[in-house]
């Protein structure tokens, strides 16, 4: 069975094409997600790597903005790859937080605007 974040991120990459192709967003969001993504992970290293050596550590709400930013499957790759943050409760809590709110961010931002809800009387 294919995880969750694998399903999620594939469809949010696919509603991406298709809203740059209907032309509801612009061409520099759908390019700005592989680059905010090669930066989570990077920064989720960087984290790792100085909790390793008891080196300046990245702020939690640093890597929560950038899941918010749309980096969120890098970030939870990271956290497997890596196996850091991945067991704090808090910190999971929060994470699965940003990935809904960019979620729905992204749909508010490519949802048509002149639909309406049918009448169901």
């Amino acid at each position: 069975m294919m995880p969750l974040v694998l399903l999620l991120a594939m469809a949010c990459v696919a509603l991406l094409i298709w809203a740059v192709y209907m032309r509801r967003l612009p061409v520099p969001i759908l390019l700005a997600g592989p680059v905010v993504n090669a930066l989570t992970f990077w920064f989720y290293w960087r984290d790792k790597y100085a909790a390793q050596k008891g080196a300046w550590r990245t702020s939690e709400n640093s890597l929560h903005v950038l899941s918010l930013l749309g980096g969120w499957p890098a970030a939870r790759m990271a956290q497997q790859v890596l196996r850091h943050k991945s067991a704090k409760a808090s910190f999971q809590e929060i994470y699965w937080f940003t990935v809904v709110v960019n979620i729905a961010v992204l749909l508010a931002m490519t949802w048509p605007t002149n639909w309406h809800m049918p009448s169901l009387w």
